[in-house]
């Protein structure tokens, strides 16, 4: 039994055939999924939460991310505030810093990150960081605005190397590998994965991005979480089993809400 902790699956890349990806996730064991609220970005901060709102073994984060953090308004507060009461929320996110694409200006991602941090730990949620090129930003405005709140949160699609690894263990994080840790170019995090103690690692797929091989190129789908777990596995010596038995464990020790929709 899995779960996949991170999946956009609001997106036109399964408007066709939403409910039959999902029926193939379960069918491969994944028995809950953590749909992200990020969608195009505000002001509809609520599409993981209709998907929840259908499937009972569906959780929701909501956010902005850094890419949408131009779009950014003074209602978003309000709203944030609210979606975080809902019994499906479970978190927010994803947020964090993007400086690859930097499809917004990296002073208005810092500061809608800080803000959303400010938000997250007032509704005592725990949080998903996306953050690419950014790593020493990332890590000062978490100590600055997160670390204080002494709150769990998630290093989602995790793509830095032991130290950083090792950085955002000490700060209380728990670390999610995606497809990329299957990738033969991808030493670093692959070491990463080593390193990380059992107990602080989930499995995830960031559908319909970066699908893990053997499907590399295709579009991912949470069934697909399941070879990401056989790699965490190779890596640990461990058997595949306790590998999901672990990363099952970690999701519903940091998101005990969803522990009633987990049929595991």
């Amino acid at each position: 039994m899995l779960i996949d902790s991170h999946c956009h699956l609001d997106g036109v890349r399964f408007a066709a055939d939403r409910d039959a990806v999902i029926e193939r996730a379960r069918a491969a064991g994944v028995k809950l999924l953590l749909a992200i609220g990020t969608g195009d970005g505000p002001p509809d901060l609520e599409v993981a939460l209709r998907l929840a709102e259908a499937y009972p073994f569906i959780y929701a984060t909501a956010g902005v991310h850094p890419h949408d953090a131009a779009k950014w308004t003074p209602a978003c507060i309000p709203q944030l505030r609210s979606l975080m009461g809902h019994r499906k929320i479970v978190g927010l996110g994803e947020i964090g810093l993007d400086y690859h694409y930097d499809f917004s200006p990296r002073d208005m991602q810092q500061s809608v990150f800080a803000e959303q941090l400010r938000i997250a730990a007032e509704a005592r949620k725990p949080i998903a960081i996306h953050t690419r090129e950014a790593w020493p930003d990332t890590f000062s405005l978490l100590e600055e605005h997160w670390t204080p709140a002494a709150l769990p949160g998630i290093m989602h699609c995790f793509t830095g190397g032991p130290a950083e690894a090792e950085r955002s263990l000490a700060m209380g994080f728990t670390i999610s590998f995606s497809g990329i840790v299957t990738y033969p170019k991808a030493p670093e995090v692959q070491e990463a994965a080593r390193l990380t103690p059992l107990d602080r690692i989930l499995v995830e797929t960031d559908a319909p991005y970066l699908a893990p091989l053997p499907y590399r190129g295709k579009r991912n789908e949470p069934a697909f979480v399941v070879e990401t777990a056989k790699k965490i596995a190779e890596l640990k010596n461990l058997s595949y089993a306790e590998v999901a038995a672990a990363t099952t464990a970690n999701f519903l020790r940091l998101f005990p809400a969803a522990a009633e929709g987990y049929t595991g």
